[in-house]
């Protein structure tokens, strides 16, 4: 059965908090080709751009360029961003 998008954001959240380095921010820091090489991330995703894109859109993951191609974006890092609560509380 196919996981809906938000089912696949949340898991890719997981992966890159898995695989990332956390930053100072409470962000985490991963390469495309780190997440694409990954196998456990290779059975998850049946489309890993396509969930890239979706959590983009929704300002949870922050990297360069529209589409991310293997090999050639595999040094690209991609920023999941600390959730809201972590953010205020680093500031304050």
């Amino acid at each position: 059965m196919a996981m809906n998008v938000e089912e696949e954001v949340e898991k890719l959240k997981e992966e890159i908090k898995r695989l990332g380095q956390i930053q100072q921010d409470g962000s985490y820091k991963v390469t495309f080709g780190v997440l694409f090489n990954d196998d456990r991330c290779a059975n998850i995703f049946e489309a890993l751009v396509g969930t890239l894109r979706a959590a983009k859109k929704r300002k949870i993951v922050a990297y360069d360029g529209e589409l991310l191609l293997q090999g050639v974006h595999d040094n690209v890092e991609i920023i999941l961003k600390p959730p809201p609560a972590a953010a205020t509380a680093v500031t304050a």
